[in-house]
């Protein structure tokens, strides 16, 4: 008997099957020594911007220390290993420590049932901490990147709102979506940083991203909006992330690899490194793979969002995450 996808270690997975080699290809790095107005070309004709070592490693693995220590009580590390591990406990149930954030229980509600309660506490508390919602998400490597390569220079705001997320190997990842989905009560101008909170393996559960996937996700957009005016919808309603013309999670799909092959495009992954970044638009559509690292590491990484604050921008994510914010 075959092993289910989300149990075999070194497999790259998705939802709905293993990505084959016609079905991937690799994401284009760049160096933040590179000329600016390259790396912005590259950022308009991609979608996204795949830097390499942007934070310093020490900083990223302190971050990431710091959340397992937080973590440790729960029970969802293997005994007698380091919390910058982060290497799961094989004696606990993967469904004891489920993921958070969009997708989770409808609306961002709540995930998990009382076994899953404590970690779930201490998941969403970290998001509060000030070592990473200050010196992390904050971080000045990372701001005066941002700041110089969109030239919002002290307009660079970074949005208080964003999500943490740990990927236990064997729970599920996120589905295809792109982010301004859930930042339409803004313009379509911000950029998110993706950012691993340590070493995340090719088949480790890291994001992945479509092939030339912004003017699908724009036409996507555009679909939606008139649908939605269509059904008789008020402006506000349409600009609901989970409205009634949409899946009830805000998610395209949940099948990376049937979505790939409709629309006929291959799916970009790497290997990332404590230090990496990758910038995104907002209509860049992405997911990420099933965590079936061969090592048991839990995979750790944040989204974090920038606006120029000069312009309207989605004010909702402007204030720290909570459950069920509905956004």
């Amino acid at each position: 008997m075959q092993l289910p996808l989300e149990c075999q270690p070194g497999l790259l997975a998705v939802n709905d099957g293993a990505l084959q080699p016609e079905n991937v290809q690799l994401l284009h790095s760049s160096r933040q020594d590179e000329p600016l107005e390259e790396l912005r070309q590259r950022y308009e004709k991609d979608g996204y911007l795949f830097l390499k070592g942007l934070i310093p490693r020490e900083d990223v693995l302190k971050a990431r220390s710091e959340y397992f220590t937080m973590m440790q009580p729960t029970g969802v590390l293997k005994e007698a290993t380091q919390p910058v591990q982060g290497i799961f406990n094989p004696l606990k149930s993967c469904e004891e420590f489920p993921g958070i954030g969009a997708g989770a229980a409808g609306k961002n509600g709540r995930p998990g049932g009382s076994k899953a309660a404590q970690f779930v506490d201490i998941a969403i508390d970290a998001h509060y901490r000030d070592w990473y919602a200050e010196d992390f998400c904050r971080h000045p490597a990372l701001i005066s990147f941002i700041a110089r390569f969109t030239g919002w220079d002290s307009n660079t705001l970074g949005l208080r709102r964003s999500l943490l997320r740990n990927n236990i190997p064997g729970t599920k990842p996120i589905g295809v979506h792109y982010d301004q989905i859930f930042l339409r009560h803004g313009e379509p101008t911000s950029v998110t940083a993706w950012v691993p909170i340590g070493d995340i393996k090719l088949t480790g559960g890291g994001l992945i991203y479509l092939q030339n996937s912004e003017p699908l996700g724009q036409k996507t957009e555009e679909d939606f909006t008139s649908k939605a005016k269509a059904s008789g919808l008020t402006g506000e309603e349409a600009k609901d992330a989970f409205n009634t013309n949409m899946m009830s999670t805000g998610l395209l799909s949940e099948n990376p690899l049937a979505f790939a092959r409709e629309h006929q495009r291959a799916w970009l992954v790497a290997d990332y490194e404590a230090g990496d970044i990758v910038l995104h638009k907002p209509h860049t559509i992405h997911a990420s793979t099933i965590n079936n690292d061969p090592d048991r590491i839990i995979r750790l990484a944040t989204d974090l969002r920038f606006v120029d604050s000069s312009k309207p921008f989605d004010t909702r994510w402007n204030k720290f995450y909570e459950v069920g914010d509905g956004v």
